[in-house]
């Protein structure tokens, strides 16, 4: 009798968790297509708007073209903008929830572990000087009319966001550029077909102008350290971008439903085998 019953509640638990996941899978499969502004924040809460503050408002929910792939373990939140062909990786984040807009532009990727926040660009109900840049890079005043359309962040088409490195606006990151694992961008601007190395730190209000060699582990805080980075050409990084972007567009194309049906058989499986080992039934059974 009491073996017959703790199946029926494992049946059940396992019948919750099936359903719960083919659910997501199929709203997933529909959704991942559309204008994030059409999601309800329940259907797929990795998608959904900012909430409402005193800096931030009125509530907006992220634009994602629709050939972008988003993993299901990846979070996008509030103003931002997702191009064509993006691979937006699983535990990578971009939060327009404080500093907005955020713009990631056709064919760039943003890999595992990336995370994409600003600081705010509104107090007071009026805009802050230097927190936003325009399309082509100019860093704007308040005053300026295009700061209305400008940007916290802006990350350029076929740019490589590695493994856990960190852009945090005002940041402006142009075409073709790469930058290295837990590498950091915050309040600098980072120029077109640059190579940024493994852990280093570019801050501090400078300007890395193209085809610059950011050498590993480099912490640039000064515009006379910007000026005196070699050039990409001829380095072990000049074409790693290259290959980047070859391999992440391939993912963007071919992560599909198929794909999102496994994942979602595998953190079933998971689910149920947590649940026996750390002992979560046992005060159901009891």
């Amino acid at each position: 009798m009491k073996e017959s019953y703790i199946f029926s509640i494992v049946m059940a638990i396992a019948i919750i968790i099936f359903s719960a996941t083919e659910f997501s899978s199929n709203v997933f499969s529909q959704n991942q297509n559309k204008d994030a502004s059409e999601l309800h924040p329940n259907e797929w809460p990795n998608i959904h708007a900012n909430v409402e503050t005193n800096f931030n408002y009125p509530a907006i929910s992220p634009t994602i073209e629709e050939n972008a792939f988003i993993h299901p373990f990846g979070v996008v939140i509030g103003n931002c903008y997702v191009g064509k062909m993006v691979f937006f990786a699983p535990t990578a984040v971009c939060r327009g929830d404080e500093g907005t807009p955020i713009k990631i532009s056709d064919y760039a990727n943003v890999q595992d572990g990336v995370v994409l926040h600003g600081l705010e660009t509104m107090q007071d109900g009026k805009f802050i000087d230097y927190r936003r840049y325009d399309a082509s890079g100019e860093r704007l005043l308040a005053n300026n009319s295009k700061f209305t359309n400008g940007f916290s962040i802006f990350v350029g088409e076929r740019t490589s966001l590695a493994h856990d490195s960190l852009v945090h606006g005002p940041a402006w990151i142009g075409n073709d550029t790469f930058i290295g694992m837990k590498s950091m961008v915050f309040n600098a601007k980072v120029g077109n077909n640059v190579s940024i190395g493994v852990s280093s730190t570019i801050t501090g209000g400078v300007e890395v102008s193209d085809n610059k060699f950011v050498p590993p582990g480099s912490i640039i805080t000064t515009q006379e350290q910007a000026d005196a980075l070699p050039e990409r050409f001829g380095t072990s990084y000049e074409n790693i971008n290259k290959a980047v972007i070859h391999v992440n567009e391939q993912f963007a194309e071919h992560y599909d439903e198929t794909g999102l049906e496994k994942l979602g058989n595998q953190r079933e499986k998971q689910m149920e085998e947590n649940m026996l080992d750390t002992g979560m039934l046992d005060g159901i059974i009891h």
